[in-house]
């Protein structure tokens, strides 16, 4: 391990948590040998750099890219570059662009590639990979045989530390793209306008089916409103139109490690609980003593959701004033 390439995605006046996060995994990595650390940033404004370096980023590249997010394209990009600065170790968020984008770079520069990553450490000189299992149920031990190693990592799982160095060292690059690159290519992107992405939010509350009809999400809303936190939603709730894909949880959704998740009558069916278990803080909130949650959360709480969601709202309110 000599060189860590660190794949960062611009998000408003910075870069997104878990590109943070990724930094921070990079210097972990480094510790072992010294390996140098740089950040790559594709059609990013040069005025976000700078929070790049408050968590000890001192090197990024820089390429400019026009028109719409392309895969294949930022695929080619990441390989040249990975080339040109003979890069042995990639990192890239296990999340829609991270899981998109990092495969592809393996098939063209011939790297091995580890998928959604819990756990990286070094040990005799290997860099060692944890990831979870037959849904969530397991967790192995895993590491790269190839010279060229690609990890993406599960976000909020590697907690971002800052170390302000100041702003990095900017490196202009160049790539080479074609229109065969561009065989990918984003034509339309639709937003809930003004809600948080439950990928990126520190406080999750999810709700089931146990709701019984999409009126009474309101209560699930309300509740992740006066918690600051997103709003969430089992694979039944999305399949019965309730509420929209982008904010489903689970082995077919998002797989989301948040500070808090709060499951509200939700029963905690395995490919659900493959999406959050890994969550820091679990409250589970079922009428059913027996359900399946209980067994991985934190806290619990049995009874009716219509009741107690309500009330954990009102007191909720009232101790923050």
């Amino acid at each position: 391990m000599k060189k860590i390439l660190v794949y960062l995605e611009p998000q408003n006046n910075g870069f997104k948590r878990v590109s943070n996060e990724l930094i921070t995994a990079a210097k972990n990595l480094a510790q072992s040998n010294g390996a140098e650390i740089f950040g790559l940033c594709i059609g990013g404004n040069p005025s976000i750099f700078t929070s790049a370096g408050q968590f000890g980023l001192k090197k990024l590249v820089s390429v400019e890219f026009s028109g719409a997010y392309s895969s294949t394209a930022y695929a080619e990009i990441v390989s040249q570059v990975a080339k040109a600065e003979s890069a042995d170790v990639l990192l890239f968020a296990a999340n829609a662009a991270g899981l998109e984008i990092a495969p592809r770079v393996a098939a063209k520069i011939d790297a091995g590639y580890v998928a959604d990553c819990v756990g990286l450490e070094v040990a005799d000189g290997n860099i060692i990979a944890t990831k979870p299992v037959y849904a969530g149920k397991a967790l192995i031990k895993t590491k790269i045989n190839k010279a060229t190693k690609i990890f993406s990592l599960r976000p909020n799982v590697f907690t971002a530390i800052k170390n302000d160095v100041g702003s990095p060292e900017v490196t202009n690059f160049t790539a080479t793209i074609s229109d065969n690159d561009k065989k990918a290519t984003v034509t339309n992107v639709s937003k809930n306008a003004g809600k948080l992405d439950v990928s990126e939010a520190d406080i999750i509350v999810s709700g089931g089916r146990g709701f019984k009809e999409a009126g009474n999400f309101s209560m699930v809303e309300n509740l992740a409103a006066t918690l600051g936190g997103a709003v969430g939603a089992s694979r039944a709730v999305v399949d019965a139109g309730w509420r929209p894909h982008a904010e489903q949880v689970g082995q077919t959704g998002k797989t989301v490690s948040p500070n808090l998740y709060v499951a509200c009558a939700i029963s905690g069916a395995v490919q659900h609980l493959a999406g959050m278990s890994s969550s820091k803080v679990i409250l589970a909130i079922n009428k059913d003593k027996d359900a399946p949650i209980f067994k991985v959360a934190d806290y619990g709480i049995i009874g009716d959701v219509f009741e107690i969601v309500p009330k954990l709202t009102e007191k909720i309110k009232a101790v923050k004033g």
